[in-house]
């Protein structure tokens, strides 16, 4: 991963959908366009949820990674 580092970021390892959404949701309305938010989740879920809440808010999902039972987004706020 070649991109600059999260202008925030949230952890919501051990959260259970719809959770780990809504605290990323929070935090993105605390952020200016264009910012970087870095999410930290172990729900399996989290990743159609997370496709799912890029394309209904417009904020985009520039990367998405998983290892060892984490699963970290990067979004940046619209």
């Amino acid at each position: 991963m070649t991109q600059a580092a999260p202008d925030r970021e949230v952890d919501a390892r051990g959260l259970n959908c719809p959770l780990p959404i809504l605290r990323t949701k929070k935090a993105l309305n605390d952020m200016k366009t264009g910012e970087v938010l870095r999410v930290v989740a172990t729900d399996p879920a989290s990743q159609r949820d997370f496709q799912a809440f890029a394309r209904q808010t417009g904020n985009a999902l520039v990367d998405q990674s998983a290892a060892n039972g984490e699963f970290v987004y990067l979004l940046r706020r619209k």
